[in-house]
């Protein structure tokens, strides 16, 4: 995953809004993993949802966060640890992947002037338009075609 090649290999410190996003977009991936499995079941539907809640919960996370970097106060800051509940303690299972170290107003990296915030805004507004796009074609059956126009 692109965090884990910030993180990882560029050295950059995630803050703790940069570990809520990336569990944002593990929803999303999770809830593209449920449809893909059962496409046609009802199941479908639980996928879609979560992809809904996903993406809209990211961006909020991510406007938040740019907003913190924009306007940097002294009195606005994030948490000093993830915080997750008790029966899914992920920052112990996977402390490579959710634990923060960084500090959520430092700009460490920018492409083309905007930010991984402003970045992640515009990817998580484009899942959220393409969640909604996919619940209202659900209320449209396909057209059945016949390949060689029997």
């Amino acid at each position: 995953m692109v965090a884990l090649w910030f993180q990882h290999v560029m050295l950059l410190k995630p803050c703790v809004l940069c570990i809520y996003e990336r569990c944002a977009l593990f929803g999303v991936m999770g809830a593209g993993l449920v449809g893909a499995i059962a496409p046609k079941t009802p199941l479908r539907y639980v996928a879609m949802v979560i992809w809904i809640y996903s993406a809209w919960r990211g961006l909020q996370l991510a406007y938040e966060h740019t907003m913190i970097q924009l306007h940097p106060s002294p009195f606005m800051t994030c948490d000093f640890m993830a915080r997750f509940p008790d029966w899914l303690p992920l920052g112990k299972w996977l402390p490579q992947v959710f634990v923060a170290s960084g500090d959520c107003a430092e700009r460490q990296w920018s492409f083309l002037t905007l930010e991984m915030p402003q970045w992640l805004l515009g990817i998580f507004a484009a899942y959220l338009v393409v969640a909604i796009a996919v619940v209202i074609a659900q209320a449209f059956k396909p057209k059945k075609r016949d390949l060689f126009g029997r």
